[in-house]
């Protein structure tokens, strides 16, 4: 529960950067809705409500937070790796979700294990 929430306050985080892009706040408002390219109106747009709403899915540690943020981490995957030419290559965040991924994973098989390790014990008993 403790790495959801970690990866609940990082997704808040990344929202809040998208929408401060969006509104002119951060870089000296250059970044501004008004002056973005096409696909980086859709792409911040859709990554300013994503992030926020997957991060209340992972505090909350529902199963449709991690669904939302394997979305938006999707997203950015496709968008610095697939397309670099238009958005620009961000090796941070790419690795950043991708170990977040791994991790998760990493935490869903240990989970897995220990819940068939207790499944096999019960039915060991008498």
């Amino acid at each position: 529960m403790i790495f959801l929430r970690i990866v609940a306050v990082t997704g808040l985080w990344l929202g809040l950067q998208f929408w401060a892009l969006l509104v002119g706040f951060s870089q000296n408002g250059a970044g501004r809705f008004d002056l973005m390219t096409i696909p980086w109106r859709v792409a911040a747009t859709s990554l300013a409500v994503v992030f926020p709403v997957a991060s209340i899915g992972l505090w909350m540690t529902v199963s449709w937070g991690a669904v939302i943020w394997t979305i938006g981490a999707l997203a950015q995957l496709a968008m610095h790796l697939g397309w670099p030419g238009i958005f620009g290559p961000n090796m941070l965040i790419v690795l950043m979700h991708c170990v977040i991924a791994l991790v998760y994973l990493a935490f869903r098989l240990a989970l897995f294990l220990e819940w068939r390790r207790k499944e096999e014990v019960r039915l060991d008993l008498p």
